[in-house]
């Protein structure tokens, strides 16, 4: 018995279900991609193998798009016209280059976008062009192509050949007779250095000990410093303190003295016109009193009698 079954239901469900899935896809594509995008087109002179449509486009790194349409540019067959999706309100401006690069050992490429600098305008289109044109700039690799071709080219062939040539006989001057007598002789001293250091091997090894004890020494002597450098240190404020005390009983005594001055002052004035005056003619009296005490202590000592019987009178001279 064959169930039954609604065949219009199940119709009316798959065209619900077609119509829901046609229209989420025709609202993810409005909203996600046209509706947030806005296109670029870019002039590549090198090849893109390894690039293709929905490629990612980078802004220093940063997803930021992807390639819409990659065709060769109809007026100049050496370019590759890439259109491409770029995010609304990524900051392309006119100094913005597009850069191809290759991602590792895969072979996928993509196009990163560098430069850029805050002060440049935005990037617009330019009279003739249907989308603004980002400026492109040579990659790693077509850099390194274009350096090897250079390089094995006849020119750059030739060019390398003379370098060679006048590298070697650079290095033939330099390795000479003499001069390489004179390494021979280098590496001789060298060998006896080396030999000498060997058979003074002990000595250096008991240098290096002492060397060695002499640094703990220092350590120690260092680590005792630190213990005893505050000690020294609160007796050197101690001793500094005292002598600003000092220095302060000094100045309060210099006051002192210097009021005591000025207040005897006048009686100084007066001692100074009267009383040095008195005292010069008392010591020149003493002074002459001394001359007379000496002369008559001479006098003694000739004549002591003298004392007692007085001078004797000078003797009588002839016919007196």
């Amino acid at each position: 018995m064959e169930p039954k079954v609604n065949y219009i239901l199940v119709g009316s469900f798959v065209v619900f279900l077609g119509a829901a899935v046609l229209v989420g896809i025709l609202w993810l594509g409005k909203t996600d991609y046209r509706g947030s995008y806005d296109r670029y087109e870019a002039y590549m002179r090198e090849s893109v193998a390894g690039l293709s449509v929905n490629s990612t486009v980078k802004y220093r790194g940063v997803d930021v798009g992807r390639i819409k349409t990659i065709a060769l540019n109809p007026t100049n067959p050496e370019e590759v016209l890439l259109t491409m999706d770029i995010m609304h309100g990524t900051p392309i401006k006119t100094d913005t280059i597009a850069v191809l690069e290759t991602q590792g050992l895969t072979g996928l490429a993509t196009i990163n976008l560098t430069g850029g600098s805050r002060d440049a305008s935005s990037l617009q289109a330019q009279e003739g062009q249907t989308y603004p044109v980002i400026k492109t700039g040579p990659s790693l690799f077509f850099r390194l192509d274009e350096a090897v071709s250079r390089l094995l080219s006849e020119e750059g062939l030739a060019q390398l050949l003379v370098d060679l040539n006048t590298a070697a006989k650079g290095a033939a001057m330099v390795l000479d007779e003499d001069n390489r007598t004179m390494l021979k002789r280098t590496i001789k001293d060298l060998s006896e250095v080396a030999q000498t250091i060997a058979a003074h091997k002990t000595q250096i090894e008991q240098s290096l000990n002492g060397a060695a004890r002499s640094a703990d020494n220092l350590v120690k002597l260092t680590a005792s410093l630190n213990a005893e450098v505050p000690t020294l240190l609160a007796g050197i404020n101690k001793s500094v303190a005292a002598l600003g005390t000092a220095t302060d009983e000094l100045a309060r005594t210099s006051k002192t003295v210097g009021g005591v001055v000025n207040e005897a002052g006048p009686e100084l004035q007066q001692f100074t016109r009267r009383t040095l005056p008195e005292a010069g003619l008392l010591v020149t009296e003493l002074r002459q009193l001394t001359g007379t005490l000496t002369r008559v202590s001479r006098e003694l000592e000739r004549e002591p009698s003298s004392l007692v019987f007085g001078r004797k009178p000078p003797s009588r001279g002839p016919g007196e």
